[in-house]
């Protein structure tokens, strides 16, 4: 296991927060202090797109479309989702978005839209690949929906911040919520290679099945660690961050963690991603820079 970090053609200060596997074999991550998307090759070279993007607009989520793009949410100047070509071509959306909902999480749909959530507008939003939108409330008020990722029963699910909850709504709208046996669910979540959701919690990583039983694991987790990003890897384990411990951890669907921290210089690690090439890609937030894991 070997870990590296770029941060060559990355602007100073841009604080990269979400990284994603792009169709074109690359990763891509959002840069929302210098309202910027990156791209980085599987050997590390950077290129920034900031043509079409609204100053300020501090791009956040980031995720594969099914139409073979890139789709970024915006939680700035402009509260909308972008749409961002393999070549740098971007397209913002804003019609029929809550102004101030503070678009943070985005994951592709089984139904072939995009799904996000909306922080401060308590909803969860839908866009089509042509651009319409759609929001639906959830039912727990305040709740604070912020990770969401696509289930592999073929619906969505998503973390409550502030309610410590899991949420699942069906392509068609309908919410679930579930909050028996969790803490905390105040981080991101991602679908395991064991058939459940994966989600991060202070001081914890959370398992829900789709039928909604949870199993929380603290075992090996440094305190005040914050894991927070989550991502399936190429080796059949679950890789996390810890933004507060400025370390990376690995949980195998038993539950058992292990954390690394040599070779990560910078701080503040939050999206992580699986890349084409197999590594475990995330990025720092604090430290300006992008690390690639070896497992």
């Amino acid at each position: 296991m070997s870990i590296s970090e770029f941060s060559s053609g990355i602007t100073s200060g841009s604080y990269p927060s979400y990284i994603a596997a792009g169709p074109d074999g690359n990763l891509w991550f959002t840069e929302g202090n210098a309202a910027q998307i990156a791209r980085i090759t599987p050997s590390g070279t950077v290129t920034e797109f900031s043509s079409g993007i609204t100053p300020g607009s501090y791009p956040q989520g980031i995720t594969t479309g099914p139409d073979g793009n890139l789709w970024f949410t915006e939680q700035g100047s402009t509260q909308g989702i972008g749409r961002i070509t393999p070549s740098g071509t971007v397209t913002e959306f804003s019609s029929g978005i809550t102004g101030s909902s503070y678009p943070n999480a985005i994951a592709a749909g089984p139904d072939g839209n995009l799904w996000f959530t909306e922080d401060a507008a308590n909803k969860i939003g839908r866009i089509t690949p042509s651009g319409v939108v759609t929001e639906f409330s959830i039912p727990t008020a305040n709740s604070t929906p912020y990770g969401i990722a696509a289930g592999p029963d073929g619906n969505l699910w998503f973390t409550e911040y502030s309610a410590h909850q899991i949420g699942r709504i069906t392509p068609s709208g309908t919410v679930t919520e579930f909050s028996s046996g969790i803490t905390a669910a105040d981080g991101l979540i991602a679908a395991g290679p064991d058939g459940n959701l994966w989600f991060t919690e202070q001081g914890r990583i959370g398992r829900i099945t789709p039928a909604g039983v949870v199993t929380e694991f603290s075992g090996g987790i440094t305190a005040g660690s914050r894991p927070l990003g989550i991502a399936a890897g190429a080796d059949g384990n679950l890789w996390f961050t810890e933004i507060g411990a400025g370390q990376v951890g690995r949980i195998t669907p038993g539950g058992v963690v292990t954390e690394f921290s040599s070779g990560i210089t910078g701080s503040g690690p939050i999206g992580i991603s699986n890349g084409a090439d197999g590594n475990v890609w995330f990025v720092e937030n604090i430290g300006n820079k992008v690390g690639r894991i070896v497992p």
